[in-house]
Formats: C-alpha cells, structure tokens, sequence
C-alpha cells in the first residue's frame, strides 16, 4: 500500500518551465552560443549546476560555473517576479490536498534550486502540505542519477516499496526506476518531447489520480 507520494515540482506541481527557458536563452544570448532545442531538452530535469558543467564543456567557456548560476538566477527571479501567468498545473492542488487529508505523506524532489522551491511554495501556500523539501543542488549528480529519488525515500515514514514518485521528464523516469520507485510519468503540454515509455503508468490529467488509486498502487 501506497504511503508517501514523491513530487517532482517543475512540470509536475508548477509550470515554471517557461521562466526557466526564458532566463536560459536571454543568458545564452549574452554569451553568444547556439544552445540547440534538442540539447536544451536533453538537460530537462538536470540542476541548474549540473546543466551548466556540460554548457560550460560543450562551448569551451571562460566563466565560472558559479557565475553561470548566478547570472542564471538573477534572470529567472527578475522573470518569476514580474510573470503574472504562473500557475499550477490543472488539478494537482486538489490532488495535493485530497492525499494530504487522508493523511497521504508528501515529499517533494526537485532538480530546482532551495530558493526556487521556496519561492514556488510560498507563492501558492505549497509548504504545509509536504514533509520534507529535497533540491537537486544539495547532490553532485542530477537525474537520471537517483541520489535525489534515494535521499527522498530514506526521508519517507514507509518502507521504499510503499513510495511513488510523480514525474514528467526522461531524466527523471530513470532516476526513480534506478532508485527501485514505482513512477507515475505525467504527459503535461511540456513533456511532448520527453520519453515517458519508462513510466509504470502514465496519466494525462492529475483528475485521473486520487487517494484512493494510489494508495492501491503496485
């Protein structure tokens, strides 16, 4: 039986995807590189670190990877602070506090930075729902490693097989089906170009999910 639901929060709980692409591209435009969308989309679900190490390589870059960050960030809030059109996506609060008040455990295990999580959560009244908040900058690999997925697990009240994550990137599947988590793939408007075939099941809409049927999950 089902016990603890692990969320991943970019294109699962938000769609903060948008934001992200757009401070992305205005700082590639200021190092002047072609950032293709094939590699664009190929680091969905990696840290901003992470992603950075391999733009860093690929373009044989003089700055700093911290820098990257840096700059990166400061786009991305400036960004998140003036888009009005944020929002949750369909479904998953109604989903978050129907587990919640059937007393369902809630992680959430993000490739996003500390301060992004927060900002997300304090923006919608997300954190008392979960338990614990694990971010991807607290661990030197991203997905597809499942350190992230692991960390999350130890932190559940239940064994790791009564856990589920919730994800909606290739790079994310893998990292919980190499952790050994049972992984609904969520087919958003965004994930048209990740692969969720690795998925135990897909859902296309959050309305498809309840206590009730994840609680009988596996």
């Amino acid at each position: 039986m089902i016990q603890t639901v692990i969320f991943d929060m970019d294109g699962v709980i938000v769609d903060t995807e948008p934001v992200h692409r757009y401070a992305y591209f205005q700082h590639f435009d200021e190092l002047d590189i072609q950032v293709t969308e094939e590699m664009f989309t190929s680091y969905t679900g990696n840290s901003t670190r992470n992603t950075f190490q391999k733009i860093k390589a690929t373009f044989n870059l003089n700055e700093d990877v911290e820098d990257l960050i840096l700059r990166k960030r400061n786009l991305f809030n400036d960004a998140f602070d003036s888009k009005e059109d944020l929002y949750l996506f369909d479904g998953v609060e109604k989903l978050i506090k129907d587990l919640y008040d059937n007393g369902m455990q809630l992680i959430v295990a993000s490739s996003a930075s500390k301060v992004t999580i927060d900002r997300v959560f304090r923006r919608f009244g997300l954190h008392h729902y979960f338990t614990h908040i694990v971010s991807g900058e607290d661990f030197p690999m991203s997905k597809p490693h499942p350190a992230i997925f692991e960390h999350a697990a130890s932190l559940s009240t239940a064994p790791k097989e009564n856990c589920i994550v919730i994800e909606d990137s290739t790079n994310g599947i893998i990292a919980a089906n190499a952790a050994g988590i049972y992984c609904v793939g969520y087919n958003s408007e965004h994930s048209k170009l990740q692969d969720l075939s690795l998925a135990d099941c897909v859902i296309q809409h959050f309305d498809e999910l309840n206590f009730e049927k994840i609680r009988s999950l596996r």
